[in-house]
Order: structure tokens, then C-alpha cells, then sequence
């Protein structure tokens, strides 16, 4: 690991807030720094704001700040722009918006450092299993906080209520969820008499989807989430570990993104014959995640019309607990899943909980 970004160790009594990322979630948390200021709650400086373009200092405006990254011209640096900005102390907080690979790498060194993070970013503890240990031991050797709540359910309050089970002693026996708010918009209103495509076009449209929806589409996504979930559960699960069933078959998903949606009626026949299939047998198709000790699962599944998973609407996520506290019936969790807004107010929350 590179230790070019400066990260000092002596602690400060005020720290101050960075934030990676100027994309949809990236400019809520803008949006939604400022109301908060606004309202004179006790949010750290923010510092600085930085893409994969630039870093801009925030002075006076976080808003013109972000609006001169986003029109700043490409980067031609061998390191990112926030690799050669200020440097970040102990005691600092870091806020990653992105979904990058690369920044998800960089969680492990800046917390063994003090500083804490703040994530969005599914990569971190719901990728490879090295990272996320390297993360935990972070965690746990500097004291420095890690706050993911936005990772999984867009800040509604699974993890938190995972981790309170398993420090009360409780064992987890199964998870299962609803776990993409694209995709449960989807099955909430595909209809089995309009073609799956045009609702996909339409979630797209609606910013619900990835501007590649194969990337919701083929399960991936969900399957990190659910590596996040189970590992908060005290699991050593590991992505080669769940079983994907994506919805994408082999030809679509070899497509370039230029000729997606002349071809995304290929996804029309097999899933009208899952949903008249499901519909004879009066059942629901919902997109699921599933684990427990011995097998863990991501696909779509069809569910009877009492099933716990069933319920909700929109873009809700929906995920139940069973544990020796619930074993028959579940902690049930709803609430929306997807949206900048409620993922900007998660980081925001977690932000808000480090610096008290």
C-alpha cells in the first residue's frame, strides 16, 4: 500500500470532514451538509471535496466547491486528486461516495492512522474478505470509527440492529431481504402483462438503476450487501460462497453499453413465464438475498403472498431476522432502500455520531 497521502498522526481538538465523491450521492451530502449548518447543528468544517477530476477546497461554499469539481477538466496525474491534496490527521473524518475500488482500498490505511471513515461504499466490508479484516483490525487497533450504515438499506437501521443482537448475545440463525431498492421497484410493478424491459427503461429513467442496469439486474449487487449483513453477523462469508442466479443471460451481458437497450427484450420471455408461473401458484416474485450458517443465496425467488417479504412498496427494502430471540417470527426491517437523499442522510447521520 502507497502511503502517499500525508496523513499525520498528532491528534487535533477540531477535526475536519473530506469528502470523495461528487456524483448523485455525492451532491446530496452537499445539499444536505449545508440545511444542517443552517439549523447551526454540530457538523465538523468541511474541508474539501475531491472527484476522480479534482479537489477543491470548500472556503466559504461547499456548493461551489462541488460545481467546480464537476466541471474541472480530466486529471492527468499518476495519483487521484485526493491523494495529493491536505493532508488528513487523526481525529479527521473521511467520507467516501464513491463505488470505487480503488478508494475501498485506501479504508484500512486511513483508519490505522485516526482517521475515521464514513462510507457509502459497498466495497469496503462487502468485498474481498482481506480488505474487510484489514479494516477491522484497523478499526480495532487505532480506536478510530468506521460508519457504514449507508452501505446496506440506505441508513436504515439493519447493521446497527444485527451488531446489537450479536453483542447481546443473541445468535443469528438466517437473514433474508429485499435488498436492492431498484430491483424491488421493479417486481413491485412488474405486471406480467407489459414487457419487463420498458419497467427497466423506466426505472433507469427514473435514476432508480445503475446507468448500466446490468449491474442491478445481475445480482451483484445484492450480493455484496449481503456479505456486509452476514459478516455483521459474525459470519466469515466470502463472494465465492454465495450463489448468484443473475437475471442478465450470457449474450446480454456481453453487450457494450451502446447497444444495451435495443437488446434489453431479451429479458422479456423468461421472466414473463417466472411471473405466470408464480402467479398460478398465487405467489409474488421478489429478488432475494439469504443466508445463514451453512449456504448463502442471491436470485429471484417466488414467495407465497403471507410470506414476511412480500410487503412493502416501491423501492422499499424488506429484510427479516431470525435468531434464537426471533426464530419463528422475524425482526422485520422495511423502509426505502435507495435514493441520494436517504444514503446522504446516513452518511450524514454516521458523520453527526463520530463527532459527538
Amino acid at each position: 500500500m502507497s502511503t502517499v497521502v500525508r496523513l499525520a498522526s498528532a491528534p487535533r481538538t477540531a477535526p475536519k470532514l473530506a469528502l470523495l465523491g461528487t456524483g448523485v450521492v455525492g451532491s446530496a451530502f452537499v445539499a444536505r451538509y449545508e440545511r444542517l449548518q443552517q439549523r447551526a447543528l454540530p457538523v465538523p468544517a468541511l474541508a474539501w471535496l475531491a472527484n476522480s477530476r479534482a479537489l477543491q477546497a470548500c472556503g466559504h461554499s461547499a456548493r461551489d466547491a462541488l460545481d467546480a469539481a464537476n466541471l474541472s477538466a480530466a486529471h492527468d496525474g499518476d495519483l487521484p486528486p485526493w491523494a495529493e491534496g491536505e493532508a488528513l490527521r487523526a481525529g479527521d473524518i473521511v467520507v467516501d461516495a464513491t463505488a470505487s475500488d480503488s478508494v475501498a482500498d485506501w479504508h484500512a490505511e486511513w483508519l490505522s492512522r485516526g482517521v475515521h471513515v464514513v462510507t457509502a461504499n459497498k466495497l469496503g466490508v462487502g468485498g474481498a474478505w482481506s480488505r474487510a479484516q484489514a479494516i477491522a483490525r484497523a478499526r480495532a487497533g487505532s480506536g478510530a470509527r468506521y460508519g457504514d450504515a449507508a452501505t446496506v438499506g440506505a441508513g436504515l437501521p439493519l447493521l446497527r440492529s444485527l451488531r446489537a443482537l450479536v453483542a447481546g448475545g443473541d445468535r443469528i440463525l438466517r437473514v433474508e431481504g429485499v435488498l436492492s431498492g431498484s430491483l424491488a421497484w421493479l417486481f413491485n410493478h412488474y405486471d406480467g402483462m407489459r414487457a419487463f424491459s420498458g419497467f427497466v427503461r423506466q426505472a433507469r429513467q427514473a435514476g432508480y438503476t445503475e446507468p448500466d442496469p446490468r449491474l442491478d439486474l445481475s445480482g451483484e449487487d445484492v450480493r455484496r450487501k449481503l456479505l456486509i449483513l452476514a459478516r455483521a453477523a459474525g459470519l466469515p462469508l466470502q463472494a465465492e460462497d454465495v450463489r448468484v442466479d443473475s437475471l442478465v443471460p450470457a449474450e446480454l451481458a456481453a453487450l457494450p453499453l451502446p447497444a444495451l437497450d435495443a437488446a434489453l427484450p431479451q429479458l422479456d420471455a423468461p421472466l414473463a413465464a417466472r411471473f405466470k408461473e408464480a402467479y398460478r401458484n398465487g405467489a409474488r416474485l421478489r429478488f432475494i438475498g439469504r443466508f445463514d450458517a451453512e449456504r448463502a443465496s442471491v436470485g429471484l425467488q417466488a414467495l407465497p403472498l403471507d410470506h414476511p417479504l412480500c410487503a412493502g412498496g416501491g423501492t422499499d427494502n424488506r429484510v427479516a431476522i431470525y435468531s434464537d430471540r426471533y426464530p419463528d417470527q422475524p425482526l422485520v426491517i422495511q423502509g426505502p432502500g435507495a435514493g441520494a437523499d436517504v444514503t446522504a442522510a446516513a452518511l450524514l447521520d454516521d458523520v453527526l455520531a463520530i463527532g459527538e
